[in-house]
């Protein structure tokens, strides 16, 4: 591996991990209540540039919105790089690109939920169904930057068959990381001051649809945390299978303790970064059973 190959690859991942950054902190605006703290402006935050003495709620989200600028031109960088480095076809050059247009992408999903109102405590389906699209092209940018750090070690050649399971574990843990972002939704709308209280609400015949849906997420992530493990044992060797295995028993393990302490903002974070870790670690397994060599030294 040349000496460029391999600033790119660290480069690569320096990228990713700003961006999975700015996806928790994302995450710690919608938590807190300061997704409108920026009023209906965008990209003008309470119609300027720089907001001036703002209030705390106007900080946390125009913080959200540099670092968001940043992690688009920290991608941009990249894919002038991987087009100087690499020749046309090559898979570090090809994800560089989705990377882009996927940033691009988050990005005015962002803007929209500003422009929509879907912030603060909307809670329509609209909302739901916004986030669960906002969600999904974050992950897939993750895994994008991922591969583009990924392949950049690797000879390009002969491409093995991923087994369909690995496949449909990503599904798995995409649609249990959907309902997750409900269940986050609704403990944001609709905090709890006890868990008794929670389910009484949660059960009511007068519930809105969007509470309803917060018991899903424990069904559907318990279910999704087997299928993980088995995958983990029957498809990976090594560290992948080893770490997969404790990312996927500590995620269920802080999901039970997330129910118990009623879903404080520290927990919901550290929740999440669990899942961006369990949604990293399935996809570097996938691309590592992709490989027909050994990569590039």
């Amino acid at each position: 591996m040349t000496n460029g190959v391999r600033a790119f690859a660290r480069y690569g991942w320096a990228v990713l991990a700003w961006n999975v950054f700015v996806v928790l902190w994302g995450a710690f605006v919608r938590a807190t209540g300061s997704g409108a703290g920026c009023g209906e402006h965008w990209p003008l935050c309470n119609g300027v540039v720089v907001p001036r003495s703002p209030q705390m709620g106007t900080i946390i989200e125009f913080f959200h919105r540099v670092t968001s600028g940043m992690a688009l031109i920290g991608v941009l960088i990249l894919v002038v790089w991987a087009i100087r480095l690499f020749p046309k076809g090559h898979r570090a050059r090809r994800y560089s690109w989705a990377s882009l247009g996927l940033i691009i992408v988050e990005a005015l999903l962002g803007a929209g939920l500003v422009l929509l109102a879907y912030v603060e405590k909307n809670a329509s389906t609209g909302r739901a169904v916004y986030l669960c699209l906002h969600l999904t092209n974050t992950l897939l940018l993750l895994a994008a930057l991922a591969a583009a750090a990924w392949f950049a070690k690797w000879p390009e050649g002969e491409w093995r068959r991923v087994p369909r399971m690995l496949w449909t574990a990503l599904g798995v843990a995409l649609l249990a990381s959907l309902t997750g972002a409900i269940a986050a939704l609704g403990d944001t709308i609709w905090p709890a001051v006890s868990l008794a209280e929670g389910m009484r609400a949660e059960f009511a015949a007068s519930a809105p649809l969007l509470l309803r849906l917060r018991l899903v997420h424990p069904v559907v992530a318990s279910a999704a945390g087997v299928f993980l493990l088995l995958t983990a044992f029957l498809l990976l060797k090594g560290r992948m299978k080893t770490w997969l295995v404790a990312l996927v028993v500590v995620q269920l393990a802080a999901g039970g303790i997330n129910i118990v302490l009623l879903a404080p903002v520290w927990m919901q974070i550290l929740h999440l970064a669990l899942a961006v870790g369990v949604w990293l670690w399935l996809v570097a397994g996938t691309l590592e059973a992709q490989g027909s060599e050994a990569p590039l030294r």
